[in-house]
């Protein structure tokens, strides 16, 4: 077996962070790319020590939950291991969602403590007095909530605790992170991530991600999504520094990019096009950036041909959900070719790792199908939740008695085992008995010189069951009308896969982690002619 793998067997997070403060006590941890404040490996572990010992005072213990609601910042790492150090898991709450979504969340939690940066404590104090006042939950006898104020620069509510570690963390099935899934189909459910689930991501992506004790890490994207959270992780556990933009500018995320001479990134396609839409981006001193990894959302290949020329560095692909503790998949830089012989594979997420299985099955039956043919993609292996807090329907629903998690996403595996996705089961147009992809359809638009973004998503139809229906953001200078884009796309797309209505939008709505919102636009052009 190698060392990752006999790594992974015994890996537990505060035990790595642990040994981290020991072996490399003052590098830097992380950063607040804003204000420059941070913490170091030391820093991190007695901090962390001292917030345990709050939580204890709290009767925060093995199996609780610990909310945190702001941007990014340092002071999440500190609550991550503090919470671990006493069997509790972090919460990193959606800092975008109305309060009244804020508030069932805080309540799911069944929270006793509720950390919260300037920006949001008073927010905080409100759900936690609409909690206590409430009288819900069962986290203590009255179901009281206490909102704490943390953040980087901010005097700490544990100081003056003792930096005495309690070691009340538990083994490889213990739960330290939870996060909301975004909530786009219905209520948002709690996915449990345990030590388990962490070992691979962290031991197993080292090579993958040539994340290491030299990296400068960017974390650009919000941490109450796991490709924000598991990002930052992967280089705690690796001994980088990781640097944590609190919201994302194209402008001063380049700014931070270069000055901060960032090594490894991650970010979505969307944030990647608008990176390359700054005027001079592909002129700034990228040498010190050994990768880019993208994923999250689908990408055309116009966006990522763009990209390549810009930052002029390797770039990797990655595929993976909340439920399965971010990445599973990945599209590695000797396949990116595009121009060249293997082009095709720009439109692959890439192939499963090492340690894990994917299998192709039909919607409805489960039945595996063979190379090539479109269907559900499903996924066994560590990297896969538990299951959702407090919520056994849907985690029976979600999961296989077997370990096979239905992760909703269309998509086929080709002859040399590369995943290559369609869409979300849900968003496949059925036009005139007829499936339609809206990958493909987007593909080819945003190949028109004056399209920026576009989307594509279905509306009911009395006749045809659903039409194809297209959003669209245009560059600068004169926008082509429907019919002009239409007729664009009729040279290389069938006929029923053409979208029927254009709708020219100044923006496309967006979830929280860069994900276009389909689901906000088929509620705002979907309505049946």
């Amino acid at each position: 077996m190698d060392a990752a793998g006999s790594a992974a067997e015994t890996f537990t997070l505060t035990e790595a962070l642990r040994a981290r403060a020991r072996d490399s006590p003052e590098k830097l941890a992380a950063i607040a790319a804003d204000n420059g404040r941070g913490i170091t490996y030391a820093q991190l572990d007695a901090g962390s020590s001292r917030l345990a010992q709050l939580l204890l005072e709290h009767g925060v213990g093995s199996g609780d939950r610990v909310p945190h609601l702001d941007r990014n910042d340092p002071a999440a790492a500190l609550l991550l291991l503090a919470a671990a150090k006493v069997g509790a898991a972090l919460v990193p709450l959606n800092w975008r969602l109305a309060e009244p979504e804020l508030a069932a969340l805080v309540v799911d939690c069944d929270a006793k403590l509720l950390f919260a940066g300037p920006d949001f404590i008073e927010l905080a104090r409100r759900l936690a007095g609409s909690r206590s006042g409430s009288g819900s939950g069962s986290g203590s006898a009255s179901g009281r909530t206490v909102a704490l104020e943390i953040g980087t620069g901010v005097s700490s509510p544990a100081d003056g605790h003792a930096a005495r570690d309690p070691r009340r963390d538990g083994d490889q099935d213990a739960v330290v992170l939870q996060l909301y899934t975004s909530g786009t189909t219905g209520i948002p459910k709690g996915v449990q991530t345990t030590n388990r689930n962490l070992a691979k991501l962290t031991s197993g992506l080292r090579e993958y991600w040539t994340v290491d004790e030299a990296s400068r890490c960017l974390v650009a994207m919000p941490l109450f999504h796991i490709g924000g959270m598991g990002w930052p992780i992967v280089g705690l556990v690796n001994g980088a520094t990781n640097v944590l933009v609190p919201a994302i500018e194209p402008r001063g995320l380049l700014e931070t990019m270069e000055s901060q001479r960032i090594t490894n990134a991650f970010v979505v396609p969307t944030v990647l096009q608008m990176l390359c839409d700054v005027p001079g981006s592909g002129q700034r001193d990228w040498a010190a950036l050994r990768s880019i990894g993208y994923g999250a959302s689908p990408i055309t290949t116009t966006t990522l041909k763009r990209a390549l020329q810009t930052f002029g560095c390797p770039f990797f692909q990655v595929y993976g959900m909340t439920e399965t503790t971010g990445a599973i998949v990945q599209l590695d830089a000797a396949d990116h070719d595009p121009g060249g012989p293997r082009e095709h594979l720009l439109r692959s997420a890439g192939r499963a790792y090492p340690w894990m299985e994917l299998q192709i099955v039909e919607p409805g039956t489960g039945r595996a199908l063979e190379r090539n043919r479109i269907g559900e993609v499903r996924v066994r292996g560590d990297s896969v939740t538990p299951g959702y807090f407090r919520n056994q329907a849907e985690t029976a629903t979600a999961l296989a008695s077997d370990g096979w998690l239905a992760t909703g996403d269309g998509g086929y595996l080709d002859d040399d085992g590369y995943l290559f996705l369609t869409d979300r089961i849900k968003d496949m147009i059925v036009s005139g008995a007829e499936n339609v992809y809206p990958i493909e359809v987007e593909e080819v638009i945003a190949s028109h010189p004056a399209i920026a973004e576009v989307a594509v998503f279905g509306a009911p139809d009395e006749r045809w069951g659903e039409l194809v229906c297209a959003a669209v953001v245009t560059r600068d200078g004169e926008p082509p009308d429907a019919e002009q884009l239409i007729a664009f796309a009729r040279t290389r797309l069938a006929g029923y896969k053409l979208p029927r209505r254009v709708h020219h939008v100044a923006q496309l709505p967006k979830t929280g982690s860069g994900k276009v919102s389909k689901r906000e636009l088929r509620e705002t052009f979907g309505s049946p002619i």
